[in-house]
């Protein structure tokens, strides 16, 4: 894959698993990527300028929008911070400009990177304390209670409906 989008460019990668399959034992996603696009994350504003890199079904049913909206959001609400804050806390890691997402688009479509892939499989796993906090706090299916973590969960591949 050869990826020439605007925050990236002459980014080339190769797929060695088939697309879904074979994923590190440690990193079970709830939801995919086409699935997390369809329900609707990052406000709509996320992969819009790079879809060629993807499977265009991903895009057909997927909530975007030019400019970032958070009604575009399953849950309604603001879910981002900035680029820079991202940069600033060390979010984005190796060639995966556009941080975590972006990292589990391309493992889900076979690219493999063993240390990075470790890293970011680390923080999948430990993003799943937000599940524990709901489920403490809220009443079963009370989708009004903690909107905005739920709207994190689905932005981590975890299902946020329960």
């Amino acid at each position: 894959m050869i990826v020439n989008d605007k925050m990236q460019q002459n980014y080339v990668y190769e797929c060695v698993e088939p697309m879904g399959e074979h994923f590190d034992p440690l990193f079970a996603p709830e939801l995919t990527p086409k699935e997390m696009l369809n329900l609707g994350v990052f406000e709509g504003h996320y992969l819009t300028d790079c879809r060629a890199e993807f499977p265009a079904d991903w895009f057909v049913n997927a909530k975007l929008s030019d400019r970032p909206n958070e009604n575009c959001n399953y849950f309604q609400v603001k879910s981002r911070q900035s680029l820079q804050v991202w940069q600033q806390k060390g979010w984005i890691i190796g060639p995966d400009v556009r941080g975590w997402f972006q990292w589990y688009c391309r493992y889900y479509m076979g690219r493999r990177l063993p240390e990075i892939d470790q890293i970011q499989i680390k923080r999948w796993r430990s993003f799943r304390r937000h599940q524990a906090q709901i489920l403490k706090n809220c009443f079963v299916m009370d989708m009004t209670c903690r909107p905005r973590q739920r709207q994190a969960l689905l932005q981590w591949a975890y299902n946020p409906i329960f």
